[in-house]
């Protein structure tokens, strides 16, 4: 199975997980920074809300930006992940400033989503950045029942 974009729609979770699983991160760079990229980032964006364990996020209030470079052209495309009041919204190109910031790859960013990679050592090695809240950023992967690949 491959990352194609014409049955990402109707993909699961765990099956994104797993195919992430399998693709190198050059594969990964090539298809995120492609022709699909939007519909595939969108495609996960608009999954966080199905994803969210309000139990898990009790009394949280938060605003992550991630960044996820690697474009067409050498393009940015950021999206804010907002979990406040036992909910989660998500907005494209958000204006508010967030209390979170995280500046990754597209390789990166699909293996933190999906588990498989390890969030402490892609910020050691300096392929995830993030400014702001970082207990924020450490307590948002919890909030989420995000698929392991």
């Amino acid at each position: 199975m491959d990352l194609d974009p014409s049955t990402f729609a109707t993909m699961s979770p765990a099956e994104f997980a797993q195919i992430v699983k399998k693709l190198s991160d050059k594969e990964i760079n090539e298809i995120m920074g492609g022709e699909h990229r939007q519909a595939i980032l969108d495609g996960i964006f608009d999954r966080f809300p199905e994803m969210f364990n309000p139990e898990k996020a009790k009394g949280a209030d938060a605003r992550v930006n991630w960044r996820i470079t690697g474009g067409p052209g050498g393009s940015d495309d950021t999206y804010a992940v907002v979990v406040k009041d036992g909910t989660v919204t998500t907005e494209k190109d958000p204006t508010e400033e967030p209390k979170t910031s995280i500046m990754l790859g597209p390789a990166e960013f699909a293996k933190l989503i999906t588990g498989s990679g390890n969030p402490t050592m892609m910020v050691m090695m300096g392929k995830v950045k993030a400014r702001g809240d970082l207990a924020a950023a450490m307590a948002f992967q919890n909030w989420f029942d995000m698929p392991k690949g």
